[in-house]
């Protein structure tokens, strides 16, 4: 079963429920940017949104395409590499759209598609997204991940009406970017870890089908790591069929679960804390393969606690660490965490009274090693983590890159067993 054959139907699932994804259009080979003009035949008022990076690749072909059909373009020079999903973005894309504007089209990859996704679906119209490189999972989804106020938020709105992914613009793409759509992949081994944890500390909804369709797409791409480096057409184009098929699968369980889990939130730590203090940052693929290998290190010392122990910590000394990492921004955090009540519920003798349980689904994820020879298989350098992130800021990840979501992880149970002893209690 291919990602072509989940979409824009109803999915009758084991798990008791429906599923479906109304990507109405999805096109991904050799060429297929060529199908634009019928693949949008019933749209007659077209914003078409790119940047500076994106554009060059096949802007004014899409315009040639689209003719009369193309109402506005709306580009964003970016000095540097990304374009920041912010309230400003927002509002210029905004500012293109008329009365008439009945689809916005991108051409980029995770920020423009988030963008266009979020836009158009408080416009009430449908969006689009020609896909620039395989660089992240985030084409299907019906999420839309921005910054506002300083803090990174997941929308849902509606998943993109039309897919395009061109693999003879797709294999072009810059080797990190390909490279980091693959480690988007390689983390899910830590994201679907975590929501079967979840499932049995917090009785999370749990899907077993969506569960396999996405450990199976990811062990399948593990199996082509190292025919990417010669940008094969087949295996570009199999990473964006995976890519897309993770969308759908969040989607259709109405969760990124799926997806996104610890790795993904020690992510958009590097990535608020770096906006915050003005340090780079890894692509987004790239950061969540990096810290795959970390929270697959924090499993492994888990599981080799017989008999856990735990102490709770104090707010005050949880907000005194918020203030130092996230500055001005930790009224933030402390809002969502006070709103989320995680701290306030600890689920202590759930651990204790299911600690067997947990061990064994912690030793289902792959070990660090193991993750570490996948992102090696892919050409991606492991050494660049720890050149560009301080010990520091890693450390501090470990700790509370969990506090900028409201969502359960491996990093709440290691907090809850490691951070007074090893943190608190080496002071005193």
């Amino acid at each position: 079963m291919t990602v072509f054959d989940l979409i824009n139907k109803d999915i009758a699932c084991s798990c008791g429920k429906t599923h479906r994804c109304d990507i109405e259009k999805l096109e991904i080979g050799e060429g297929v940017l060529e199908k634009l003009p019928q693949l949008l035949e019933e749209k007659n008022h077209i914003l078409l949104v790119a940047d500076s990076n994106t554009y060059p690749l096949c802007g004014d072909r899409v315009k040639v395409l689209l003719g009369q059909k193309l109402e506005n373009v709306c580009y964003f020079e970016t000095p540097g590499y990304y374009l920041v999903p912010n309230e400003d973005a927002i509002e210029k894309i905004e500012s293109f759209c008329t009365d008439k504007t009945d689809f916005i089209l991108g051409v980029g990859s995770g920020v423009i598609n988030d963008l266009t996704k979020y836009v158009s679906f408080n416009k009430g119209i449908k969006s689009g997204i020609i896909a620039s490189a395989t660089s992240m999972d985030g084409f299907a989804s019906s999420g839309a991940a921005l910054i506002l106020k300083g803090m990174q938020v997941t929308y849902t709105t509606h998943a993109p009406y039309m897919i395009l992914g061109d693999t003879n613009i797709l294999k072009d793409a810059p080797l990190d970017m390909i490279r980091s759509g693959y480690a988007d992949i390689i983390a899910k081994y830590s994201a679907l870890c975590d929501w079967k944890l979840s499932a049995l500390i917090n009785g999370e909804d749990f899907c077993p089908e969506i569960y396999k369709i996405m450990l199976d797409a990811t062990n399948e791409m593990r199996s082509l790591a190292k025919d990417l480096n010669s940008r094969c057409p087949y295996v570009v184009g199999k990473l964006m069929e995976i890519l897309v098929l993770s969308g759908v699968l969040m989607t259709f369980g109405n969760t990124t679960r799926p997806a996104s889990g610890s790795e993904h939130h020690f992510s958009h730590y590097f990535h608020i804390t770096g906006l915050i203090e003005n340090k780079p940052f890894f692509l987004h693929g790239t950061d969540v393969g990096y810290t795959t290998i970390k929270t697959a290190e924090m499993r492994e010392k888990i599981r080799k606690i017989a008999k856990p122990e735990f102490i709770a910590v104090s707010k005050e000394t949880r907000e005194d660490f918020y203030k130092k990492i996230f500055g001005n921004y930790a009224k933030e955090v402390i809002s969502l965490q006070n709103s989320a009540g995680r701290y306030d519920n600890p689920v202590f003798d759930k651990y204790i009274y299911n600690w067997d349980k947990v061990l064994d689904i912690l030793a289902e994820c792959p070990t660090s090693e193991e993750i570490k020879a996948m992102l090696t298989d892919a050409g991606i350098d492991l050494s660049a983590f720890r050149k560009l992130y301080d010990e520091k800021r890693i450390e501090n990840g470990m700790w509370f890159a969990k506090d900028i979501k409201d969502r359960y992880s491996i990093l709440w149970l290691y907090f809850d067993l490691f951070f007074a002893k090893e943190v608190l209690n080496s002071k005193d």
